[in-house]
């Protein structure tokens, strides 16, 4: 029989920042956006408060001054290189693992000659102890009970932070799950919800019982399969590798508006620049690139614009020059003065593993071979010596445009002058 485990990081980015700053403990922290925007991450104090996720900033200044709420710009190097490693940890508890998200990982602990419950609170232990991470365990027969466990585990204290929801007998497992509304089930999202809760499904127990065959006739075969996972039926399986992105996309809102083209250059510069990064991560390469440009639409006092394009190459590449100069003949095409631009992005679309280059006539294969090269060369100097070491002179130096981040902590794993310092006293 299956065993599942998904271990979640408890409000995780607020997690990760007080664990090089201790003054935050047991104060409500937010999370921002990028430029300081909306909340994407809530202390469990923030969360008492009544602040909902994704609320702007500006909503929340006289609750703020009220009862002394800390607001911090995101920092995602911070949060990435802390998941990294917890999910290394985490990889030594089982020999299959999945990494579901920055902060969830699913173990499979099938053929564990052990007590799960005290296995998970071990996790936790070490966690804590080794990175100053909270986390939770959900335990159960499938992933999505497994999910619904971890959930549980949040949420009740009474299970300690552990739920293995395969040690209750069916009649204390329908119990619980009559008490649980449906919209906490993995993968049932909000219109979903709405469609089954006017079926008369409102909790997990209902959904568990309905007929599933219907349910997948009605939605998809997904919702046919979270009805068995929730019966014990084990649909769901363990990825052991993350399926590569189908697209890669690169976005930000600008710290102020942006007017020239020299500036939208630059912009669009640095944001493929970062996403022929991930493009080479994950061994693929684009066949298109689509740009675009927007004005801010609730400035109803501005002229508005927004505008995209599609760059198709000629031969699918990874390399970042090839890339931008793509990208820049777009921009080109669609830059009209005279507008406020707020906002700009890249998509690399038509994505194929990179052993599947299939050579175009016309292209000189002795420079993609050097190209490919310097793509390498570049890569590894940056990931050894921080981030845009090496980087191309038509991101901009000064880079007026970039986002804000006034409370940004510093980087304390990743940049050698932003190390913690310990001082005796």
């Amino acid at each position: 029989m299956s065993t599942f485990a998904l271990i979640d990081g408890n409000n995780f980015y607020v997690s990760c920042e007080r664990v090089f700053n201790p003054k935050l403990i047991g104060k409500p922290v937010v999370v921002l956006s990028n430029n300081d925007g909306c909340a994407v991450a809530r202390s469990q104090e923030a969360k008492a408060l009544g602040i909902k996720m994704a609320v702007p900033w500006f909503q929340m200044q006289s609750l703020a001054e009220k009862h002394g709420i800390i607001a911090l710009s995101s920092n995602y190097a911070l949060y990435a290189d802390m998941s990294n490693r917890m999910m290394t940890m985490l990889g030594e508890f089982s020999s299959n693992q999945e990494i579901y998200s920055i902060d969830e990982c699913f173990l499979n602990m099938g053929g564990l000659n052990k007590d799960l419950t005290a296995y998970g609170q071990e996790i936790r232990r070490r966690v804590k102890r080794w990175i100053g991470l909270p986390v939770c365990v959900g335990i159960g027969p499938t992933k999505t009970l497994a999910k619904l466990a971890n959930h549980i585990a949040k949420k009740q204290p009474r299970w300690q932070g552990v739920c293995d929801l395969g040690q209750l007998s069916e009649f204390a497992l329908n119990d619980l799950l009559a008490q649980i509304e449906v919209g906490e089930v993995w993968g049932v999202g909000r219109r979903i919800q709405e469609r089954l809760v006017s079926m008369g499904i409102s909790t997990v127990l209902a959904l568990k019982q309905a007929d599933a065959a219907f349910l997948g006739r009605c939605f998809s075969i997904m919702t046919q399969r979270i009805v068995m996972e929730l019966r014990g039926v084990s649909s769901l399986r363990l990825e052991h590798v993350t399926p590569a992105r189908k697209q890669i996309l690169c976005s930000r809102s600008f710290g102020t508006p942006v007017t020239q083209l020299v500036e939208l250059q630059q912009a669009i510069t640095s944001y493929i620049t970062r996403a022929a990064e991930k493009l080479r991560n994950q061994s693929s390469l684009s066949g298109a690139v689509h740009i675009y440009i927007r004005t801010n639409p609730h400035r109803q006092n501005d002229a508005q614009y927004n505008q995209g394009i599609t760059v198709t190459l000629m031969e699918s590449s990874c390399n970042t020059l090839r890339l931008v100069q793509a990208g820049l003949w777009g921009l080109r095409r669609i830059y009209r003065p005279g507008y406020r631009y707020i906002k700009a992005g890249v998509i690399l679309m038509d994505l194929m593993p990179a052993g599947m280059r299939q050579g175009a006539l016309f292209v000189d294969h002795i420079k993609n071979e050097d190209a490919a090269a310097l793509m390498q060369t570049v890569d590894l100097i940056n990931r050894k010596m921080g981030k845009d070491s090496v980087f191309l002179a038509g991101a901009g130096i000064e880079k007026n445009w970039h986002m804000q981040r006034r409370n940004k902590s510093p980087s304390y794993t990743t940049e050698w002058k932003e190390l913690v310092e310990a001082h005796a006293n």
